[in-house]
């Protein structure tokens, strides 16, 4: 089990930035602080977007 989360995060960091063109990382509900010397951003929305999805899909697999 963990190998395979190792592995699905390694993947879901590559494809991050194509991911992004999509519009995943800004969507309303993800938080995002900027300070002058400070950045903070949470991105919960596009989380449970991700994890639906790939809660269905690994349903559909299993099934």
């Amino acid at each position: 089990m963990s190998r395979t989360l190792i592995i699905v995060g390694l993947v879901a960091g590559l494809l991050w930035p194509v991911l992004g063109k999509f519009g995943l990382g800004r969507l309303p509900g993800d938080i995002y602080v900027e300070r002058s010397n400070f950045a903070f951003y949470l991105p919960l929305t596009t989380s449970l977007i991700i994890s639906v999805v790939l809660s269905v899909i690994l349903w559909l697999a299993n099934r």
